[in-house]
């Protein structure tokens, strides 16, 4: 079987326990605060992540009119983009924002694709939109409209999430709403740090539902992260269907931590992934964990242990047991056989090989595999990404290692980047997001520490490593492993408000990296996530303002008992990392 759907919580939030005579006090002193402090205007420089400049301007606020329409470029790409603004704009407002690349009369909104003919027979004046780069724009908001222009359809799609954060938070609304849609008056130029900008999300030890996976998108593409990396395979289930190996699937992806029933994306499920992800703009990199954590795929396929016996399923959460025969030839032949299927589905320019924890394949077995399985990708057009484990295989044109430790001095790895590799930073105690917050947080771990807001963002990835100029870091990926995540609900708790704070490092430039002022800006998305429906963790590190009484179930910590909750060393990545440092 293939369950896409699985029980959800509300979508108000987090399981709750039954209020009691303190929760209704506490609901009523919010309600109380939030009618005597309505919300704060909007300023321009509220946005997360910061832009790179912005020149307020408070005389050239501009209302959005009932008759507002959106002019667009013709390029398919542009009107795409206007089309997702129109969709985003609508329930709350109940305007009707036509979209068209005609110039009617009342239309406020202007998407230009720098260069393009807006329907007058001459190029357009793109102004200071030119130069941004593939994924930068400038935005300009006046009394009498907004003109957000961009050299790409990327571009323009990054500004209206730009766009999105200056509206009143109740724009988040599925619903109309009575408010007045004032955009704050000004200019804002903008283009990212870093090229690649990522989470990630482990859907093989807890299964996710395609429609879950989307919202995790949505997450992303919000905050302008331009990756979402899928750990498909593991120990505890394989989650992607494989025609030349049907058993990966049918075997081996009945089974999850706890004793749950699995799951898997079809061909189909997975193509819709990547066309969801593909028109928010996010890339998907799927994740093959190779030599080791294979064991769903060796009790599927026996003859790829080194023993020819099929291991029992597991559901526990212990790593570093399994891995494939490295010294038999049709471990190779699985191996382009899976990662050609997987090329093929995915239009992006990455594959991960995982690579990390094969603690039984040692020296020259394991490098030899890596560097093998390398020039398989290689073949399928693909680039190699492997966690940064595989940094003593000989180097491969292109290649990234993909780095979680916890300790800046990593000799291996800087050897390795002299050599010509590339980096993404994921340091385990400042961008794991399934560590807890607290130390009473009911999900995640803490092997790396406990990272709270503050702590995700006070790191630098450009000056991270020793002996790794910025210049070889090619981004920053946020992973959420899911030992004892299981639900959509939990998913949104670990990834807010942490997620923001790495989306700022990796865009903004260091320049304008400042706590309180990020803290400040943060504050205000609670609003919007409440609004949303979105479940997430209401850090004391953030000055909140007071909620609405129907919004504070979001702000619960869940209690259920979580099943199999990892001890000491038992955490993916915790029992190879010696020490901890900030």
């Amino acid at each position: 079987t293939n369950p896409e759907t699985r029980p959800q919580p509300p979508a108000a939030g987090l399981p709750t326990r039954r209020p009691g005579a303190a929760d209704l006090a506490r609901d009523a002193a919010r309600t109380a605060g939030h009618l005597l402090t309505p919300p704060a205007p909007v300023r321009l420089d509220d946005v997360v992540p910061a832009p790179l400049s912005v020149v307020a301007d408070p005389g050239a606020d501009h209302t959005l009119a009932a008759d507002a329409a959106i002019r667009v470029t013709p390029e398919a790409g542009a009107r795409d983009v206007a089309d997702q603004l129109a969709d985003l704009l609508r329930p709350a407002t109940g305007y009707p924002l036509p979209v068209t690349d005609a110039a009617p009369g009342g239309a406020e909104l202007t998407l230009t694709v720098a260069g393009a003919d807006l329907g007058s027979g001459a190029p357009t004046d793109s102004g200071a939109g030119a130069g941004h780069g593939d994924e930068g724009y400038r935005l300009e908001i006046t009394t009498t409209g907004v003109r957000l222009t961009a050299d790409t359809a990327t571009g323009l799609f990054h500004g209206v999430q730009t766009l999105r954060q200056l509206l009143p938070a109740t724009i988040e609304s599925r619903t109309p709403v009575d408010e007045r849609w004032v955009l704050p008056g000004g200019v804002i130029v903008d283009r990212p740090r870093f090229p690649y900008r990522g989470a990630m999300l482990d859907v093989s030890r807890h299964f996710f539902a395609v429609e879950d996976v989307l919202r995790v998108v949505d997450h992303l593409a919000r905050y302008k992260l331009n990756h979402l990396h899928l750990h498909l395979t593991d120990d505890q289930g394989w989650r992607i269907a494989i025609d030349s190996w049907p058993r990966l699937t049918t075997v081996g992806g009945t089974t999850q931590v706890g004793a749950g029933p699995g799951g898997y994306y079809s061909k189909a499920d997975y193509r819709r992934i990547v066309r969801y992800a593909a028109r928010r703009h996010v890339t998907i990199v799927p994740e093959v964990d190779l030599p080791g954590h294979t064991n769903a795929a060796l009790v599927a396929y026996p003859e790829l242990a080194p023993g020819k016996v099929a291991p029992p399923p597991y559901t526990g959460t212990e790593v570093g047991f399994s891995h494939v025969d490295p010294d038999d030839e049709r471990t190779y032949d699985f191996v382009a056989d899976v990662l050609g299927e997987v090329a093929a589905l995915t239009p992006g320019p990455w594959l991960h090989i995982g690579g990390d924890e094969a603690f039984k394949v040692k020296g020259a077995a394991y490098t030899g595999f890596v560097e093998r399985t390398q020039r398989i990708v290689a073949r399928t057009g693909r680039t190699v990404i492997g966690w940064h484990q595989i940094a003593p295989a000989a180097h491969l044109d292109g290649r990234v290692l993909q780095w979680w430790g916890t300790n800046g001095d990593d000799p291996e790895v800087a050897e390795a980047v002299r050599r010509g590799a590339r980096l993404i930073l994921s340091p385990g105690n400042h961008a794991y997001l399934d560590m807890k917050y607290a130390p009473d947080t009911p999900i995640g771990h803490d092997w790396a520490g406990l990272i709270d807001v503050r702590r995700a963002y006070e790191w630098d990835p450009g000056a991270h490593l020793i002996g790794v100029p910025a210049e070889a870091v090619l981004g920053v990926e946020a992973p959420l492993w899911t030992e004892s995540v299981t639900t959509l609900a939990e998913v949104e708790f670990m990834l807010l408000p942490r997620l923001p704070a790495l989306a700022e490092l990796a865009w903004s430039p260091r320049a304008i990296h400042d706590w309180a002022g990020f803290r400040d800006r943060l504050a205000g998305h609670g609003r919007r996530w409440s609004t949303a429906g979105i479940a997430f963790h209401r850090s004391p590190e953030v000055p909140w303002p007071a909620e609405r009484a129907d919004g504070d179930r979001l702000d619960r910590e869940p209690t259920r008992p979580l099943p199999s909750q990892p001890g000491p060393g038992q955490s993916r990545h915790a029992s190879t990392t010696a020490r901890l440092s900030s």
